[in-house]
This record gives C-alpha cells, sequence and structure tokens, in this order.
C-alpha cells in the first residue's frame, strides 16, 4: 500500500507540527475533558489509546459471548454438540441486525466528532439525544420484526432437524433484549466520539462477568441450556446500557444527557443515518454473506457447523483488532475534518494503516500458535478442531485485505462519505460470494471450497476501496482554500 501517495506522512516527526487551524475551527468551544484531544498532539500515541481499548472491548465482548458457547457445549443436559451449533447457527442473523445498527451507530460517531472539531456544543447535544431515542426506538421495531420473521429465517438457513428448536429459542430470546443491546451500542459510539474507550471497556468488563456467572446458573443449576445462555446475555445488555446511560446523565463533558430533552432532531438524524445508514449496510454486508456462507457450511453436516462456530469465535478476535483501528481513523479524521486540519487527516490515515498492520498480524500469529488448544475449549472433539483449524488458516490469511479496507473505509467516513464505500463493499463482498457460493460450491462440495472464498472477496474488496481513496481523494477535495 503506498501511503505517501495519499499525503500520509511517513516519519513520526512530523506529527509534533500541526498545521496552523483554519478560520472557524481554532478556537474549540467544545472542552473535551473526559476524552482525547484528538485535534492537537501526537497522533500515532493517541490512535493506540483510542484503539486498544476498544479493541479489548471488542475481544472481552467475544470471550464472554464465546464463554457461553462453552458452558452449553460442557454443561448442557442434551447434547453439546447440537447446543453449539444451535448458537453458532444464529450468529449470521444476530450480526446482520448488530452489523446494521453498530454502522448507523458509527454515523453518530462521526457527527457528534465533526460538531466537536467544529465548536457547535448544540449540534453535539442534539446527536446524542438523537442517538439515545434512535437506539431505543430502533430496537423496539428489530425486536417485533424478528419475533416474527424468527422460525422463517432459521429455516432459511437450512438448520438441521435436531438443532432447529434450540437455535429458534436462543433467537427468541435475545430479540427481546435488543433494544437494550442497541442502546448499548449507541452509548458506546457516543463515549468513542469523545475519545472516552475505557469507560464502555469498563462497563462491559462487569456486565461480562454477571454475563458468565448467571449463565453457569441458568444451565448448570436450572437446566435452561441455550436459553439460559441468551437470558443471560439480555439481563447483562441491560445492566451495561443502564450504567453507560447514567454516566451519560450524570457527565459533565460535552456529550451530557438530559432526560428531559430525549428526542430526535430531524436534521441531526439526517445526518446520521446520510453517514451510518451506509456504513451499516457496509457491516451487514458482512452478516448477508455470511448467511449464504453459513448455508452451505450447515449443509455439511453437524460436526462441520459445531466447528465453524467455534473457529469463528476465535478468529473475530483478530477481527475486533483491526477494526478498532478503523473506528479510530473514522473518529480522528471526522473530529479534525470538522476542525478543518485537513493535513492531520492525512497523517491519521497513514499512522493507522501501520499501526493496524502490527497489531493484526501479532494477534493472527498468537491465535494460529494456539489454535488447537483454543478450539478444544469449545469442542474437544478431534474432527471438530482438525475442521475448525482449517477455517482460521483460510480467514486469516485474508484478513491482511480486510485491514486496508476497513481504515481507508473508515478514513472517507470520516470525511461524509459513506455511500461508495458501501456500494463497494456489496460488489466486492457479497457478489464475490453469492456467486462462488451458487456456481462452485454445488461443484466441489467441501468444507474447503467454502472458505477460499474468504481471500478471494476480501483482496477483491481491498483494491476496489483503493481505487475509490485514490479518485476521491477528500484531502484534496476538502482542503481549505488560503
Amino acid at each position: 500500500m503506498a501511503v505517501p501517495s495519499f499525503g500520509a506522512a511517513t516519519t513520526m516527526p512530523s506529527e509534533e507540527n500541526d498545521e496552523p487551524a483554519a478560520a472557524g475551527g481554532g478556537k474549540n468551544m467544545v472542552h473535551n475533558k473526559q476524552g482525547i484531544d484528538m485535534l492537537h498532539g501526537r497522533i500515532w500515541t493517541k490512535v493506540l489509546r483510542f484503539a486498544l481499548p476498544v479493541a479489548a472491548t471488542g475481544i472481552l465482548e467475544q470471550l464472554f459471548n464465546a464463554s457461553g458457547i462453552m458452558i452449553v457445549g460442557n454443561f448442557s443436559q442434551s447434547d453439546g454438540t447440537a447446543a453449539v451449533a444451535a448458537v453458532g447457527s444464529n450468529a449470521p442473523v444476530t450480526g446482520l441486525i448488530l452489523n446494521l445498527f453498530i454502522g448507523i451507530a458509527l454515523g453518530a460517531n462521526v457527527v457528534i466528532a465533526n460538531a466537536i472539531g467544529r465548536g457547535s456544543r448544540e449540534a453535539v447535544r442534539n446527536a446524542v439525544h438523537t442517538s439515545i431515542v434512535t437506539a431505543l426506538i430502533g430496537g423496539v421495531i428489530v425486536a417485533i420484526i424478528g419475533e416474527l420473521l424468527a422460525g422463517p429465517l432459521l429455516g432459511m438457513l437450512n438448520v438441521t432437524a435436531d438443532v432447529f428448536p434450540l437455535a429458534l429459542a436462543y433467537l427468541r430470546i435475545y430479540l427481546i433484549g435488543m433494544p437494550v443491546i442497541l442502546l448499548y451500542n449507541f452509548e458506546t459510539a457516543i463515549f468513542r466520539s469523545i475519545g472516552d474507550t475505557q469507560a464502555p471497556l469498563a462497563v462491559l468488563a462487569i456486565s461480562g462477568v454477571l454475563n458468565v456467572t448467571m449463565g453457569l446458573i441458568f444451565v448448570v443449576l436450572f437446566h435452561w441450556g441455550v436459553s439460559g445462555v441468551a437470558t443471560a446475555t439480555v439481563i447483562a445488555n441491560v445492566v451495561s446500557s443502564m450504567i453507560l446511560l447514567y454516566r451519560l446523565v450524570h457527565t459533565d463533558a460535552a456529550i451530557h444527557v438530559d432526560l428531559r430533552e430525549l428526542g430526535i432532531d430531524w436534521f441531526t438524524l439526517r445526518q446520521i443515518l446520510r453517514i451510518g445508514l451506509p456504513a451499516g449496510v457496509q457491516s451487514a454486508v458482512f452478516a448477508v454473506a455470511n448467511i449464504i456462507i453459513q448455508a452451505a457450511i450447515n449443509s455439511l453436516g453437524t460436526v462441520v457447523m459445531a466447528a465453524s462456530s467455534a473457529a469463528f469465535n476465535i478468529e473475530i478476535i483478530a477481527y475486533y483488532v483491526l477494526n478498532s483501528f478503523s473506528q479510530a481513523c473514522a473518529t480522528f479524521t471526522g473530529q479534525n475534518y470538522g476542525a478543518k486540519r485537513i493535513g492531520r487527516c492525512k497523517r491519521v490515515l497513514g499512522i493507522c494503516i501501520l499501526e493496524d498492520f502490527i497489531a493484526t498480524a501479532a494477534t493472527i500469529a498468537v491465535v494460529l500458535f494456539f489454535g488447537h488448544s483454543l478450539l478444544a475449549l469449545f469442542d474437544a472433539t478431534p474432527e471438530v478442531i482438525s475442521v475448525g483449524y482449517t477455517r482460521l488458516v483460510m480467514v486469516f490469511s485474508a484478513y491482511t485485505f480486510s485491514m486496508l479496507y476497513e481504515v481507508m473505509s473508515g478514513y472517507l467516513r470520516g470525511f461524509g462519505i459513506s455511500l461508495v464505500p458501501a456500494l463497494l463493499t456489496v460488489i466486492g463482498v457479497v457478489g464475490v460470494r453469492i456467486t462462488w457460493i451458487a456456481f462452485v460450491f454445488p461443484a466441489h462440495r467441501t468444507f474447503e471450497a467454502i472458505m477460499i472464498v474468504y481471500p478471494i472477496s476480501l483482496a477483491a474488496t481491498a483494491v476496489l476501496i483503493g481505487i475509490a481513496l485514490l479518485c476521491y481523494r477528500p484531502s484534496k477535495r476538502f482542503a481549505v482554500k488560503p
């Protein structure tokens, strides 16, 4: 990747010399007391301060989710492999919903960050309160529609007869918790807009321990099986969302929430959706493609389903690492674009790519080294471990491409350019994977034949978004004219 072609600095000393602020962006009226000053100082260390807690939050959340699979796999009164497969087979459906709304939440993040960069306290207040209400209303709508479509959705995934009742029970309970699950994710995006990535991490640690404890109680003592794990997840999200809401209500930072002011500012909502909806679609297309791939995986039997589910819960750890730098790039770019510090935006891109590459490579190396042992935590069956490790190797071979286009997409979103990355991701990810499963897999019905589509599709997407970045060149398009 030729970072200098985007105007990003390749040496660290240049970070210290910030360009003078443009007119209207010099005196920031929104004081960022609790977060990170993204407009001044060294970018290298501040990106790490932002990204590492974000990565830790995602990893911790996944570990807590994975603990639920471990609990039902080892302590369920019914067939443990079927229970693991039931929880895992829901991942594409829940991922589709969460990715869509997490993308919209990222739109709120960028809008708030941009308002902070401009120094507009009113715009920050409107975006924060609109985000809270959007999360709650969206959660209720998703819960109602999801309950009506839960059975047909699992039917489309070719879930086997022995797994279907367990999978349906898990999904129905999970959907009940959508309002608080979405609220937690939007609150997290609000905190991250000012650079406070540690508060969501601390709250997740508390609710995660509660999740595991209740999961063990519900499964081991009450024998609720997958229903117990789903119930524990919902209760944990209630706790985490309420703690973050309490902090927002009692903070004196710019993101303070006044419950009496909760409502929707329609202009702000349009801004959030303009950036967030395409970003959500960009994330959700992964889930759409994964639903198609999951259906193909399910057709290969329960052992392959269980192996793929276990591997997914491990490989997602590396994804959270690489994605955290994409979020950092979007947030830092959003604030600096709002403050008209375009040169600093360019340096953010180069540094995020470099740091992301180092962190992702280290994570992949560790996971692959301990891969067999990690898979055994979910299911010690030799066949499950063998198939699961095959997935780990194939997916990780594609993560360099994923890292590149995630960061580039975050950079474009920071400038408010969100539709083009979404469309290119649909072409590169969904288009390639649908074509592959429709035409290649029927002729080669093996697990390896499914997995090879990951590096192919992600490489294609990285090339497409790289071309888009070169064509748009936002650092030139939005440069402040002297």
